[in-house]
């Protein structure tokens, strides 16, 4: 895996604060990024379970089973 470089732009007082309380930036504004990319995969993931779940509401039950029971046939 290589690198990419982001930079960011912060106030000389949150600079000079940062530097004060020994805040290591990289390692904060990593778990950031990557918390925000798993918060929005699952996102993704809960929109799709709720199309899925309207897709089988609007199927009959009976349907439902069959299609179960053909799949576990096949396994």
């Amino acid at each position: 895996m290589s690198d990419a470089i982001i930079s960011v732009r912060v106030s000389r007082e949150l600079k000079e604060e940062l530097k004060k309380y020994g805040v290591k930036v990289s390692e904060v504004i990593k778990r950031a990024l990557e918390e925000e990319v798993r918060r929005r995969k699952m996102e993704k993931l809960q929109e799709a379970a709720a199309k899925l779940g309207e897709f089988f509401a609007r199927m009959p039950d009976e349907e439902i089973v069959e299609s179960v029971k053909r799949a576990r046939m096949e396994i």
